[in-house]
């Protein structure tokens, strides 16, 4: 059985580089997974204002820091967080191998993260991220922060229907 860290996309400048949230995210991912065997990273996240996908982006990162091959597994279609939880809930799914989830993405994100694949049965642990207030500043962050507020309910109440529907 093996961990997997769901590393959530986010932004890709135009020049085809992360954004500082997505090498933070990265950079978390690794540190969390340092000592972790068997570990399986799942890159989620399609293509933005700026290509190439996030996940691509994540992969690349990953491999750039030593990461095996066949530790990595991307999801590059999902355009929101909502989606790559579902597109990532089509992969894990098919997969035998899945004892604990450990989601990176930026802290004020993590919880909304965390939530929606626990409303799925996984077990999940919400794994810590370098802060990104130093780097996004108050406003910035305040903003993130009240949109998750919203986001949070918005997600789990159409993530709901969507189990309703299916069952």
């Amino acid at each position: 059985m093996a961990t997997y860290f769901v590393i959530f996309g986010a932004a890709i400048l135009p020049d085809g580089s992360p954004s500082g949230s997505l090498a933070r995210r990265v950079e978390g991912a690794l540190a969390l997974a340092s000592e972790v065997r068997p570990r399986v990273f799942l890159a989620t996240g399609g293509i933005g204002r700026h290509g190439p996908a996030e996940a691509t982006v994540i992969r690349d990162l990953l491999r750039a820091a030593g990461v095996a091959e066949q530790e990595v597994v991307i999801e590059d279609r999902a355009t929101d967080t909502l989606e790559s939880v579902l597109f990532c809930h089509a992969i894990l799914s098919r997969r035998k191998d899945v004892d604990l989830l450990v989601t990176c993405s930026s802290g004020y994100h993590n919880f909304r993260c965390a939530l929606l694949f626990r409303m799925l049965g996984y077990r999940v642990r919400i794994g810590r991220m370098p802060p990104d207030l130093p780097h996004l500043g108050l406003l910035k962050w305040g903003r993130y922060v009240l949109k998750e507020a919203v986001a949070l309910p918005y997600d789990a109440a159409l993530l709901s229907l969507h189990m309703i529907s299916k069952a």
